[in-house]
């Protein structure tokens, strides 16, 4: 079934002005023969990716599977590639609009959750005293993301192996056991914590698309990005901190409809449980806390 959900160009009905199929099969060849060399131009790749997105999303709409898309497409899974076809697709900069969504917000959610949140339910009170022992004494931008990540997980309820999963830190991408890694997108940490882990790899429909990611948040926002690029909904396992993310960190605001995957029950526009907190960080920045 088709998902417009926070989509503006969901499905063009032509190519670009002066494109033709042929011309934009060169193009996509021209992608191809650059992604296999260690310097192409980064400009003339978004050019051409831009360009070809017209052919990107109706392959999406036609259901062509991740294999066939990473090997006919191979800069859609790097950041690069990614990008602009997120922009094409949402009108949102994809890694901008997370960078500056988290220069704003992040630290807000953080205190929140560590000074209010955690007085209101135990567990939760333990896990946010275990990830500041994970994360001892490292700082930046890149920590406070991952310990964000890791307590809206908690503060939800949800399934941490539904976005992570653990290998060792010098695990090729080929040696990964696909079974233990879910059909989602799935940040694969190269290490015991996301904290000591210096590389990422990404997986989706359990296919390592990119085995070299060095920032955790990349990796993230390359995870979300795969959920819109590739038309994949967001399982019930990960709903609030998925819907969270992409409300507060990358700015996609339906008023109606959602990408939560069909149930048995029926799922409200919004869901409840971002709406509370997004409210409850609302009156806590509006306090000065």
């Amino acid at each position: 079934m088709q998902d417009t959900y926070g989509c503006i160009n969901w499905d063009l009905k032509f190519p670009p002005h002066g494109e033709t199929p042929e011309s934009l099969e060169e193009k996509r060849e021209q992608l191809k023969k650059m992604s296999q060399q260690t310097c192409a131009n980064p400009e003339e790749v978004k050019h051409l990716m831009k360009l070809t997105f017209y052919t990107q999303h109706k392959q999406v709409n036609q259901g062509k599977n991740i294999k066939d898309h990473l090997e006919e497409w191979p800069f859609w899974f790097k950041e690069v590639g990614m990008a602009v076809h997120f922009k094409e697709l949402t009108g949102i900069g994809l890694q901008e609009t997370f960078t500056w969504n988290v220069d704003l917000k992040g630290k807000r959610l953080l205190n929140y959750m560590s000074t209010v949140a955690v007085m209101k339910n135990k567990k939760f009170q333990q896990t946010v005293k275990k990830l500041k022992v994970l994360r001892g004494e490292l700082s930046g931008c890149s920590e406070d993301v991952k310990e964000m990540m890791l307590i809206l997980l908690a503060y939800f309820d949800e399934k941490e192996d539904a976005m992570f999963c653990y290998v060792e830190d010098t695990c090729l991408a080929g040696e990964v056991q696909m079974d233990q890694v879910h059909m989602t997108p799935t940040i694969i940490v190269c290490g015991q914590s996301c904290f000591s882990a210096s590389r990422f790899m990404l997986s989706v429909d359990r296919n390592v698309v990119h085995d070299n990611i060095p920032s955790f948040f990349s990796a993230l926002w390359m995870m979300f990005g795969s959920y819109y690029c590739f038309n994949i909904h967001y399982p019930c396992e990960l709903a609030s901190t998925l819907e969270f993310l992409q409300r507060c960190f990358f700015s996609i605001n339906p008023e109606k409809g959602t990408k939560v995957e069909k149930t048995h029950t029926s799922r409200l526009h919004i869901n409840p449980r971002v709406l509370t907190l997004i409210q409850e960080l609302s009156d806590y920045e509006w306090r000065g806390v």
